[in-house]
């Protein structure tokens, strides 16, 4: 099936190149992405990122490179993606990994319904959305994934009870953060962080839930 483009997927091709290289139903995928979100963030605040240049690399390059890496370490069944926004990383992951169950957590109603529209416009079958808190998500999940989330702390334990027993939590957060989250998650077995492309102090630290923690 052959979708329109808003968006110059040759363009956005050539800003992924550092992050990432796609087919061009992907990049298609994307370009009615941008243009879905650029439309609602007139309305109400998806992010903080307007123009369409520094979406692509802020939010697609960083999530596909996340999703890239998590990916390469093995098969992943079902993700949750906690506090999931405009659907960075959540949506791109989906996106690469067709045979992975996604489930977007967003508890702000408006964002919720966003997230809802974008699966349909981009026919994810493999997305689900709970507008709900994650201290509300009863299940668990292989790989659980956090992006910019408020009140860090509080996040990294409600993240910790979504993974199942050997699975694997990542989170894309700041350098200074790393110390943080290694305080609060010890019982996580933590990789080095990856640095994320692009220069803004990013990175990506994965590590995986002791099979003994409940």
């Amino acid at each position: 099936m052959i979708y329109d483009c808003p968006v110059d997927t040759a363009d956005i091709a050539r800003l992924l190149e550092p992050f990432i290289h796609l087919d061009e139903q992907r990049l298609c995928a994307i370009s009615r992405y941008i243009d879905l979100l650029l439309k609602w963030n007139a309305r109400i605040n998806l992010t903080a990122v307007r123009a369409p240049e520094e979406m692509v690399q802020r939010h697609f390059g960083e999530s596909f490179f996340a999703a890239r890496h998590l990916l390469a370490e093995g098969t992943v069944e079902r993700a949750i993606d906690l506090g999931s926004g405009a659907g960075f990383p959540g949506v791109p992951l989906a996106l690469l990994a067709r045979g992975t169950t996604v489930t977007l957590i967003e508890s702000n109603q408006k964002k919720a319904t966003f997230l809802r529209e974008l699966v349909r416009v981009l026919e994810l079958k493999n997305v689900v959305i709970f507008s709900g808190r994650g201290e509300e998500y009863s299940e668990q999940a292989d790989l659980v994934t956090m992006r910019a989330v408020e009140k860090f702390g509080k996040a990294l334990d409600v993240a910790v009870g979504l993974v199942k027993a050997g699975g694997r939590i990542a989170l894309m957060i700041g350098e200074a953060q790393v110390s943080e989250a290694a305080r609060v998650l010890q019982k996580i077995e933590w990789r080095q962080p990856i640095a994320v492309p692009g220069g803004h102090s990013r990175v990506l630290l994965a590590g995986t839930k002791d099979v003994k923690v409940e």
